[in-house]
């Protein structure tokens, strides 16, 4: 009977465990994007964050809900790229209007400060998504261009993989394609870092987090024996979150550049 207990709690605890990195796995990933989505709400100020950033998230994720479909990986993440889709949206949606609101408020500073006539006052010509101009490309005016794209890419990936899916070569290609394009995330910050021999402006904190949360990926990944692109994309984000904090020591130990623009880091990276 005791050994019967032992096991019953040693199954429970395990459960437990496994719920709980499942839990972690699915919404980790978005965490770093609540307080700057409070942020930018709060300052109605969206330069310090890069709509880019969730442009690559969008698309590895998407890709990645299409591989699952030539092959069933852990189901927490999945969940997790359904998640970071919405949370993405969520962004671009308050960015997209947060944009368009200082762009008038600041047409109509302007007018006020000078004698300009009423033509001044006319709208930025509409960028639309439908006009296919790629000078414009993912700097439109409205949300719902952003939504459109969206769909079109779901769409013509949808449709590609639908047509190849028995392909093995595609299907682990197309895995590879996902992990490793949100693996990239990461890169411009480290060069950047590395062109201005500086680190000033950017959180170390967030840094910290990217690495925890990238270990802790990449463990889970292995223990779950997880497709092995997902594995070595892995692998790869915690290299290159180790590469930015050597560039933390290094550049420290130096006279820091100053930087024009400070470097918002939880804008440059997903968990």
């Amino acid at each position: 009977m005791e050994e019967d207990g032992l096991e019953w709690l040693a199954a429970t605890l395990h459960q437990l465990v496994s719920w709980g990195a499942s839990t972690a796995m699915i919404f980790g990933g978005i965490v770093p994007y609540i307080p700057q989505y409070r942020d930018i709400r709060r300052t109605q100020n969206a330069d310090g964050f890069s709509t880019y950033v969730c442009l690559m998230l969008l698309v590895a994720n998407i890709l990645r809900i299409l591989f699952w479909f030539g092959r069933h990986f852990e189901s927490p993440l999945l969940w997790q790229s359904i998640i970071m889709i919405v949370t993405m949206l969520l962004m671009l949606k308050l960015c997209t209007e947060v944009r368009v609101a200082s762009d008038l408020n600041t047409k109509r500073r302007a007018f006020s400060a000078s004698d300009s006539k009423d033509e001044d006052l006319k709208p930025h010509p509409r960028r639309c998504f439908l006009d296919f101009d790629m000078t414009f490309f993912w700097h439109w005016s409205r949300f719902v261009d952003y939504i459109q794209c969206v769909l079109a890419f779901t769409g013509m990936t949808g449709y590609i993989t639908y047509l190849f899916l028995d392909s093995g070569l595609y299907v682990e290609t197309l895995g590879f394609l996902a992990v490793f394009t949100e693996a990239m995330l990461g890169i411009p910050q480290l060069y950047r870092n590395y062109q201005n021999n500086s680190t000033e402006g950017m959180s170390i904190k967030m840094v910290l987090m990217w690495t925890s949360g990238d270990t802790f990926k990449t463990a889970y990944f292995v223990l779950n024996q997880a497709p092995f692109q997902f594995t070595i994309c892995g692998l790869l984000q915690v290299f290159v979150d180790v590469a930015i904090l050597l560039q933390v020591f290094l550049y420290s130990r130096y006279p820091q550049k100053p930087v024009p623009h400070p470097i918002h880091t939880s804008s440059a990276k997903a968990l």
